[in-house]
């Protein structure tokens, strides 16, 4: 080698080694991921993939669950509320007193003896209360039709002669679950004794429009709201829960979506079901990891993780807009048990699946880069010399 390319070299090595930084890249290196989780300053966390750490997590998502998310109570009747309809019909033994008979019923209360009539119809009012014929003003909101029944019948004691009392609901306009989103037809659900459950709302509302499994569930109760992939109510009766007046159940389809970044057989933002993927499955979807590339222990997923699912020791970590913290798990694939760590990891909408390059890989970067820089200058030199 002539001087010139001796002397190239010898200026050309630190040079380019001290700037390295400069080479191209689709990402940062296991170094830098390290260096920049184990920075004073940093805002990240690096939390490696345990068995320990997806049972955490599947434990937070657990919580978020319908079954867990809603406590379910039992109740056998619902209550009126102001502005529902109601029915009263009073029965009056002979020889009535107060009440005539209702041409409807002349037939059956002459065989019977009794005498009956049937009330108008009668919205309650704001108060809370209806008016009935000789018992006066009687309150009704708050109270199932038993109870109502009850009062009545009490309040007319002493006026009738042996009052019985039938209360029938004919417009419920306040006990109802409202169903809008991805169904056939946006629908008010009348809430009744028997208990409806979630997919009775569904149902109600003719069904999805799109396919079963592209479909996720939103259940609006109070100040609390859930999500849950309709699939997932159908496998596990659990989560089909019973329904309460006021709640709103969405059902919306939503592309769920991860982007696949660094030694990936792709990089591309990939969709997948409401139902969800694993770690793995997702590294499979991607077309695995580039075997020339990446470094095998240096696979990460990039998420903003909510306060509950992450220990105390991430507590001080500055938090998004939304209170969440940046997590940055990583995974190493050079462990075979990582294999089966990766099939319970599951992969959340917005996750970032990034494999950082293999040291060899950015060595060979430089060397390609030192190899087109000198080669000319030797080039040079020989033909110098050849004069």
């Amino acid at each position: 080698m002539n001087a010139l390319a001796k002397i190239s070299i010898s200026v050309l090595l630190p040079v380019l080694s001290a700037c390295s930084h400069w080479l191209p890249a689709s990402g940062p290196s296991t170094i830098k991921m390290n260096e920049a989780a184990e920075a004073d300053t940093s805002i990240i966390q690096l939390v490696d993939i345990t068995p320990t750490v997806t049972q955490r997590l599947a434990l937070s998502q657990k919580k978020q669950s319908f079954a867990e998310s809603f406590t379910e109570r039992r109740v056998n009747s619902y209550l009126v509320n102001p502005g529902d309809v109601i029915e009263v019909s009073i029965w009056e033994a002979s020889p009535a007193m107060l009440f005539g008979v209702a041409p409807a019923a002349a037939a059956f209360s002459a065989s019977s003896g009794s005498k009956a009539s049937t009330l108008p119809e009668q919205m309650v009012g704001a108060d809370g209360y209806i008016n009935v014929p000789f018992a006066g003003r009687v309150k009704v909101a708050g109270k199932d039709l038993q109870k109502i029944e009850t009062d009545i019948a009490k309040a007319l004691e002493g006026k009738a002669n042996y009052p019985q009392v039938i209360v029938r609901m004919t417009r419920n306009t306040t006990s109802n679950v409202t169903v809008v989103g991805e169904v056939t037809q946006s629908a008010l659900l009348p809430i009744t004794p028997r208990g409806e459950r979630l997919l009775d709302a569904i149902a109600a509302a003719g069904g999805v429009r799109q396919p079963v499994n592209k479909i996720t569930l939103q259940l609006s109760r109070g100040s609390v709201v859930r999500d849950i992939a309709l699939e997932k109510v159908i496998q596990d009766p659990k989560q089909n829960i019973q329904l309460y007046p006021g709640d709103v159940v969405t059902a919306y389809y939503q592309p769920l979506s991860f982007t696949a970044l660094g030694a990936t057989g792709k990089n591309d933002e990939i969709n997948f079901e409401a139902q969800g993927v694993t770690l793995a499955q997702a590294i499979g979807r991607v077309g695995g990891v580039q075997d020339a590339r990446a470094n095998a222990s240096g696979v990460y997923v990039f998420r903003f993780e909510s306060r509950d699912a992450v220990g105390a020791e991430f507590i001080a970590k500055v938090a998004n807009s939304e209170g969440k913290l940046p997590i940055v798990y990583r995974l190493d694939m050079s462990d075979p048990a990582a294999f089966f760590v990766a099939q319970n990891f599951e992969i959340r909408n917005r996750d970032v699946l990034y494999v950082s390059n293999a040291s060899a890989v950015e060595l060979q970067k430089f060397l390609n880069i030192l190899v087109s820089v000198i080669y000319p200058i030797v080039n040079v030199g020989n033909i110098v010399n050849g004069f």
